[in-house]
């Protein structure tokens, strides 16, 4: 089911970077192998660019924003209807991309494909929610803000979700009026390639969207280039922090979200079944390659911990490597596999208790797989309980208080998610409003806002390294700028007024103007 066409020749596999609306060769004659997590077999090969390839798009979009940024945004918003429709119609041969590159299962694909879409709706009600405040603020004064795009953007995108987390910036950043230049992660370049395509079928001019694909070289220059006005970042905390700095440096708008290390509390009254099955879904759906996959499962109270522990390790248990319908999937390449092994070791040898042992998929003879794993810790400062592993690996931990707990979740540096399990309002009100975290569940284990709420952790801490959420009214904040008119014009000739007209009352004395006044 995942592998490669037979009849697939190397160069007709080969994914070229998407400028001026036409697919092109990179600079230098670089690419490098796409393969399958499922079964390690080659899928195409990809380019690998330059900044001077980054510059060719740079210029193209420039030329292409004087035209895109003058239509109203009501005809950018009607392009997106059709792209939006186009990404409908071809939801499942989409889901099949990401199940070939990244190794969901096929409904955690269509799934995440059909989160894209939702963002897209967003972006085609933008003309209802971008315009600005008109108010009469003094006598005769008049204040107005609007918006105005900001020229060409970047967009680097993640390996994890292929799909929807392109869809949470590009469609509002499009529909705002800038040009939009991405860099797709290089493992997983094919499915970008079929949306470039329904962009410009859709009706996207050339130079308005475009994709160049590539490593570091490629980052480092959409950070550096002066023509570049915005970046948005999504990846890991390490990376989010470097991209932020280097945009900084040079002045740049930046808004970079990072890696998580999402915390569960589950009290003694929580539903034993319901929150069982919700926990297992969150920390191996996707195969724990989330942002808001759960990694530390916090019990309070003894007695109560063993049931909610065992009905976890039993779920967890019945869990199965593949692609279909709930399955856990593959490990996106073996370099990852082997960091998750790693946490897995080093943890049981400080001596937390393997539960539930998924090292033994590493051994499946095709691919990068690693099984389901419970760990019950009695430190909550080992570093499987403190790092982000990005996999399918749950921390336990048993604590006596809820202060035991909430202090455990507040050490976490990341503010990214949090969620409480319990049948009582007033409990969930009590975490719900204590948890550092940006965005909070109750009895839900994956608290991912839907639209029209918008997505990300706490700013500041190392989930948002910027000054907004990236999908909804904050990416619509990030990627435009607003200008603020203030306007007063000279009284009118009145002696053609009828007299009534022409009587004015004297306006009320007003202390904050400084019009007119020194």
């Amino acid at each position: 089911i995942i592998a490669a066409t037979e009849s697939m020749n190397p160069t007709q596999a080969k994914i070229e970077n998407f400028i001026g609306g036409e697919w092109t060769k990179p600079k230098i004659d670089n690419y490098i192998d796409v393969t399958s997590p499922n079964n390690g077999e080659m899928l195409s090969r990809v380019a690998i660019s330059s900044a001077e390839d980054v510059d060719f798009a740079v210029q193209t979009a420039m030329i292409a924003f004087s035209d895109w940024s003058n239509l109203t945004v009501k005809s950018r918003a009607a392009i997106m209807f059709r792209f939006h429709e186009l990404m409908t119609k071809h939801i499942d041969e989409i889901a099949e991309l990401i199940v070939k590159e990244n190794g969901k299962n096929i409904v955690e694909a269509k799934a995440s494909v059909a989160k894209g879409i939702e963002t897209i709706e967003w972006a085609c009600a933008m003309p209802q929610m971008i315009p600005g405040n008109v108010l009469q603020v003094s006598k005769g004064i008049e204040c107005r803000d609007f918006r105005e795009p900001l020229g060409v953007v970047g967009c680097i995108v993640p390996f994890n979700f292929p799909a929807m987390v392109p869809m949470w910036t590009i469609p509002i950043a499009l529909v705002a009026g800038n040009c939009v230049i991405v860099k797709p992660s290089e493992k997983v370049p094919m499915t970008l390639k079929k949306i470039a395509e329904l962009m410009k079928e859709s009706g996207i001019p050339p130079g308005v969207f475009q994709v160049v694909n590539g490593a570091v070289e490629v980052v480092n220059a959409m950070c550096d280039h002066p023509n570049i006005s915005a970046v948005s970042f999504v990846g890991s905390s390490r990376v989010a922090q470097l991209v932020t700095k280097r945009c900084q440096a040079v002045g740049k708008r930046v808004l970079a979200l990072g890696g998580a290390k999402n915390h569960l509390v589950a009290l003694p009254d929580c539903e034993i079944l319901s929150a069982s099955k919700d926990i297992v879904a969150s920390f191996a759906g996707c195969a724990g390659q989330r942002c808001m996959a759960a990694s530390v499962l916090i019990c309070v109270g003894r007695d109560s911990a063993q049931l909610l522990i065992n009905e976890v390790v039993k779920l967890s248990k019945e869990l199965s490597p593949g692609v279909k319908a709930g399955q856990v999937g593959a490990i996106i390449d073996i370099q990852s596999r082997d960091r998750i092994m790693k946490y897995v070791n080093e943890a049981e040898a400080a001596g937390a208790r393997v539960l539930l042992d998924g090292r033994g998929w590493a051994e499946l003879e095709k691919g990068s797989w690693f099984g389901p794993t419970v760990m019950l810790h009695e430190r909550s400062d080992d570093d499987a309980v403190k790092d982000e592993i990005f996999g399918p690996v749950l921390s336990v931990l048993v604590v006596d208080t809820w202060e035991e707990a909430l202090e455990i979740e507040g050490a976490n540096p990341y503010g990214n998610a949090a969620s409480i399990y319990t049948t009582s309002g007033a409990s969930a009100e009590f975490f719900s409003h204590r948890f550092k975290a940006g965005m909070i569940g109750v009895n839900i284990g994956i608290p991912v806002p839907r639209e029209p709420f918008s997505f990300g952790g706490l700013i500041g801490s190392r989930s948002n390294y910027g000054g907004n959420d990236i999908t909804g009214d904050g990416a619509m904040e990030f990627f435009t700028t607003r200008r603020k008119i203030t306007s007063r014009w000279p009284k009118a000739d009145k002696s053609d007024f009828p007299r009534e007209m022409a009587s004015e009352q004297k306006p009320a004395a007003d202390g904050a103007s400084f019009v007119g006044q020194i």
